[in-house]
């Protein structure tokens, strides 16, 4: 064989050399989440990394820089999380009351007639006619007459009057006549046919069931009306997050119709039981809306902050790279080897990850371009593994190989 041949070859053996290596890393990567094999027997052979865990890997400066590496350093302190959730401003349903008769009636004037109407407390809503009721109303007026007419009578007489007018009076208390009706009625001696419904209190009207000529019964819903001082903000957590929330917790409220304005309020509300659907739990917090900005139906973003229960070490969460089985950290050691560790993982914020065990405080980790680190790190143990196997030896060229032949010897 020349030796032009022969270089050949070698060139050749070499690609088939890479082209294995690189098979084994992709089998080496397909099976690393694996357990031991069953010809391990459960016993550790040797002080080696972890089954699944690549070798040391040495870069300097340069290559290092080349693929982006970054390093840093495990810290301890307590970790800050921010939970962050899409909501809906909706009613506080403590302040909705549904205005209706506790008698049968008409409406015979509707002054609200339409959803969304906003009303002041005391406002009229609606003017009504019951036969039962100005009957009552006339036996008010009766009853205080009949009082009057017997203040010369005996002591049984005038009490038998009195409990007449009290019966009268509390019949219409019941039915929700206001007092100073059952007033002028006694004042004057006049009943009245009918009777004006009015607001209980500030709000809008969200719900509009009756129209004006309309006969209702008595615990018919006829209004709607809610308050609006004050109102709900209702998102939902994850399962995995319910721990971070908690009652009475203040928390920041973004509006996308109030941008660069954030509110705050306290969680008011956890609700019981999670979805078994969503997996989630549905948290309610309560705003202040004094100024009426804040409308039933608005997207809000609410920003929970936690902070741990204590201090932790932690690494940037790029350091790790998780492999579905186990997580794995780089840590660069005083030779500058960069050695592969396997860690177990606990809390985590957007940036940093806490490392409940296999790494101490202070230790220098890889930061960035980690999966590349460990590329390397899993070829590097590939090969590695195939330098004792028959036929792997790189041939060394023959000294007794002639030349090849030049040009001038044709």
């Amino acid at each position: 064989m020349t030796e032009s041949t022969t270089g050949m070859s070698w060139r050749g053996f070499i690609a088939a050399a890479a082209v294995l290596a690189a098979t084994a890393g992709v089998a080496w990567f397909a099976t690393r989440g694996s357990t031991d094999t069953a010809e391990s027997g459960g016993h550790a052979h040797g002080a080696g990394a972890p089954v699944g865990v690549g070798g040391p890997v040495m870069l300097d400066s340069a290559q290092a820089a080349r693929i982006g590496v970054t390093f840093a350093v495990a810290q301890r302190s307590p970790i800050v999380r921010e939970l962050r959730s899409v909501g809906q401003v909706t009613f506080d349903e403590t302040r909705v009351r549904t205005v209706s008769l506790k008698f049968d009636g008409w409406v015979e004037r509707l002054y609200v007639d339409f959803t969304g109407r906003a009303v002041r407390a005391g406002e009229p809503l609606l003017v009504t006619y019951a036969p039962m009721l100005a009957s009552a109303e006339e036996e008010l007026v009766l009853a205080h007459q009949l009082v009057r007419d017997v203040q010369g009578a005996d002591s049984a007489t005038r009490r038998g009057a009195e409990r007449m007018l009290i019966g009268a009076r509390e019949r219409l208390r019941n039915w929700d006549v206001p007092a100073e009706e059952i007033a002028r009625a006694e004042e004057s001696g006049e009943s009245r046919r009918t009777l004006e419904i009015r607001a209980p209190y500030d709000g809008v009207v969200i719900e509009n069931l009756v129209n004006e000529g309309q006969r209702v019964m008595a615990g018919d819903p006829l209004l709607r009306i809610a308050e609006l001082r004050r109102v709900w903000v209702e998102a939902e957590v994850f399962e995995q997050d319910v721990a971070l929330v908690r009652l009475g917790q203040r928390v920041t409220v973004e509006l996308d119709a109030f941008a660069g304005r954030p509110r705050s309020g306290p969680i008011v509300f956890l609700q019981p039981t999670v979805d078994p659907e969503t997996r989630t739990l549905r948290v309610r917090v309560e705003l202040d809306n004094a100024d009426g900005q804040l409308r039933p139906g608005m997207y809000a973003t609410i920003r929970v902050r936690a902070t741990g229960s204590g201090a932790v070490v932690h690494v940037p969460r790029s350091a790790v790279l998780s492999t579905g089985r186990r997580d794995i950290v780089f840590v660069r050691m005083d030779d500058g080897m960069l050695e592969p560790r396997q860690v177990v993982l606990g809390i985590a914020s957007d940036d940093r990850v806490e490392i409940r065990s296999g790494l101490a405080v202070g230790e220098t980790v890889v930061a960035s371009a980690t999966f590349l680190v460990d590329a390397e790190s899993n070829l590097g143990a590939a090969l590695g593994a195939m330098a004792g196997m028959p036929g792997m030896e790189a041939p060394t060229p023959s000294k007794s190989v002639p030349p090849p032949p030049s040009a001038h010897d044709h």
